[in-house]
């Protein structure tokens, strides 16, 4: 089987040394950083430098982009629709919070999208793990509610791409006499989270389960588990894994930008990201903060796993760090381990495209793990 190659718009922002933008738990700080906008080597997540982006990771043959939701990133569903224009195979990974918007009316949006992008979606659902972000969007349930009520979502929406008129009663939604007007095919659904209510809502309605980057051993044991919670739903899983990644044409050139990047986070950075992490609900947070610890030594986890995004960055904190060859290498060991989808990004996330594009994925094509597609002027890569 082949692995899919799927690349990130940053629409909180990109920088070429600021690790922290994309940051999934900075709203725990209690306020918003208004800073951001003033830091050195920013770059705004326009619609004109996300559209240059989407366009490289077309042209490079990445079959996905991924789109995040937070407090600190620009609406995923708006920003994807203005960019669907601008590319023409590309697909958008949109992420969105089930608990904010209406199963029926989700539906719509994702059928809509489907139609007018000609089945260029794919839905990340986000169910959310920290309770104070989701009080910032009139959310009031704890977090087992939470994916309780992305469960009973889900089976709506599903219910309704399947073409059925639904009626449900759950004990957070409720819809009378719901459908779609000749659904379009369904939009894979990508899951991501590391509770057991979270395995057991991917078990029963995902497609892909989702995993954060950890070393080899850690990840068999949560894909054993999210494997059992399908079985108990008489279902099968595919799985996927979100990683950074900094690929060279050597080793050295690689650690020599992995090191740049350490030494160019202030201590004090570091010291309020730990703060916010230590105060995560998050189980899947809770893994990624013990892999470094708040240390900034012992930083490779695995070989060529880095955790030093995770010390300034919430949420996906572990980049592959390596030569061209040891990067191609460390994505062929995780498909062997049951890995098929590969969400992966990099600062700044236009170059890195071009290095993970122009010097990965021909090596992986070679060794039979990609299908060959044809670029935009015709050309077989």
């Amino acid at each position: 089987m082949t692995v899919h190659l799927h690349w990130f718009l940053p629409t909180s922002g990109d920088s070429r040394t600021d690790l922290s933008f994309g940051d999934a738990v900075s709203p725990l700080s209690g306020s918003a950083d208004d800073t951001r906008s003033g830091r050195q080597g920013r770059r705004e997540p326009t619609v004109d430098y996300l559209g240059q982006i989407a366009r490289s990771a077309e042209q490079l043959g990445f079959e996905a982009a991924l789109t995040p939701t937070s407090t600190e990133c620009e609406d995923a569903w708006v920003t994807t629709a203005a960019l669907v224009a601008q590319t023409q195979r590309l697909k958008y990974l949109v992420a969105f919070r089930p608990g904010l918007l209406s199963p029926t009316l989700a539906a719509q949006m994702a059928a809509t999208y489907q139609r007018i992008s000609g089945g260029r979606l794919l839905l990340n659902v986000v169910t959310g793990g920290e309770d104070l972000e989701q009080r910032r969007f009139g959310d009031p349930l704890g977090k087992d509610d939470r994916y309780a009520r992305t469960g009973e979502f889900l089976q709506v929406l599903r219910r309704l791409f399947a073409g059925e008129r639904v009626h449900f009663r759950g004990d957070h939604l409720w819809v009378e006499d719901a459908y779609l007007p000749a659904p379009p095919s369904r939009p894979e659904i990508f899951f991501g989270g590391s509770s057991a209510a979270a395995l057991e809502v991917a078990g029963r309605y995902a497609d892909v389960y989702l995993t954060w980057g950890e070393p080899p051993e850690q990840v068999v044991e949560k894909l054993d588990r999210a494997r059992l919670a399908a079985a108990r739903a008489e279902r099968e899983l595919r799985f996927g894994i979100r990683l950074h990644v900094i690929a060279r044409p050597t080793a050295d050139e690689a650690w020599a930008v992995a090191h740049r990047l350490l030494d160019g986070l202030p201590p004090e950075q570091i010291a309020a990201a730990q703060r916010a992490q230590s105060q995560a609900q998050s189980e899947g947070q809770r893994r990624m903060t013990a892999l470094h610890g708040g240390r900034t030594d012992q930083l490779e986890i695995s070989p060529n796993l880095w955790a030093g995004v995770g010390l300034v960055r919430g949420g996906a904190g572990t980049a592959l760090v390596g030569s061209y060859e040891e990067v191609a290498d460390r994505i062929d060991d995780y498909h062997r381990i049951g890995l098929d989808h590969f969400i992966l990004s990099g600062y700044p996330h236009l170059e890195e495209a071009y290095h993970l594009g122009e010097g990965v994925r021909p090596i992986l094509a070679n060794r039979g793990l990609l299908e060959s597609h044809t670029d935009l002027r015709g050309a077989q890569v």
